[in-house]
């Protein structure tokens, strides 16, 4: 049977690379920064050009389409995701790494129908690796399949997280008494790149064994997530549930078993959820 969101993964492919080529172009350039919620939270000129040019690609091309975009959703449109056709997208995922020209920075495009991920586009534009995940189909990075490390042994495993944007100190005892708490196990150690895209698709390449996170949003996590999963992975929520992509939490791992170690690890951070309901 044909895949019937064959051409809408072909079409993401083709934009995210226009999305990346605009990207390192500004890199070139002066960037002017503003402030989002607080002031680690910045977004700049690029972001929103970026989002802009591809929601209007998108746009043209299927117009009976949703979206959810982190700059359109910062501007004041909400971010409910129904069961039609929606297109989730982070324009630039790292805006901080764009800002200092730290080399990690990533387009991301996930899709949804029925509320659950079809496929996911994560470019990193500047390694120009482009990471593809279809439903049931498997993942790749520049066309070679990715494959989980499959570590099972939190002792042996390589964690990624994020030290994250908000700066109120009671939050930030709490995200590193969980760094602490983790490292005491002990595991080998932990890596934060800055962009939750490009941290979740190198758990599915297998170079590291896992990735939590509080306080990210569902379009830094959509496209990835698939990715995550269809290189043999998997994605929880951070207290070890079932994932939800509107939860602003998560843990990918590379197995079962490290996902739900984290988990007991972790003290929750209260994070406020994309969709404006209460986490449990």
């Amino acid at each position: 049977m044909a895949d019937p969101w064959e051409e809408c993964m072909d079409f993401a492919v083709q934009i995210a690379r226009k999305a990346g080529a605009m990207v390192c172009a500004a890199l070139k350039e002066e960037v002017s920064v503003m402030l989002k919620s607080s002031p680690a939270d910045l977004v700049t000129a690029t972001d929103q050009k970026v989002e802009e040019m591809l929601i209007s690609l998108i746009k043209e091309k299927y117009p009976s389409h949703c979206f959810i975009g982190e700059e359109s959703v910062a501007a004041g449109k909400g971010s409910t995701l129904t069961d039609s056709p929606t297109w989730i997208i982070d324009p630039i995922d790292g805006t901080t790494n764009f800002v200092h020209r730290f080399p990690f920075v990533a387009i991301s495009i996930g899709f949804a129908v029925n509320k659950q991920v079809e496929f996911g586009i994560v470019y990193s534009c500047v390694e120009d690796k482009m990471y593809t995940g279809r439903r049931g189909k498997g993942s790749f990075c520049n066309g070679q399949k990715l494959q989980v490390s499959g570590q099972k042994d939190i002792t042996k495993s390589m964690i990624i997280t994020e030290l994250g944007s908000n700066r109120n100190p009671e939050i930030i005892k709490i995200v590193m008494s969980n760094m602490e708490r983790l490292l005491c196990i002990p595991i080998h150690g932990i890596r934060a790149v800055g962009t939750a895209a490009v941290n979740m698709c190198l758990v599915a390449a297998g170079g590291a064994d896992a990735y939590y996170e509080m306080g990210i949003h569902c379009w830094d996590m959509a496209a990835a997530s698939i990715i995550v999963t269809e290189a043999g992975g998997v994605v929880l929520d951070a207290k070890g549930g079932h994932f939800d992509l509107m939860s602003c939490r998560v843990i990918a791992a590379s197995s079962k078993e490290i996902g739900e170690r984290i988990a007991k690890e972790l003290q929750i951070v209260p994070v406020q959820r994309d969709d404006g309901k209460k986490n449990e």
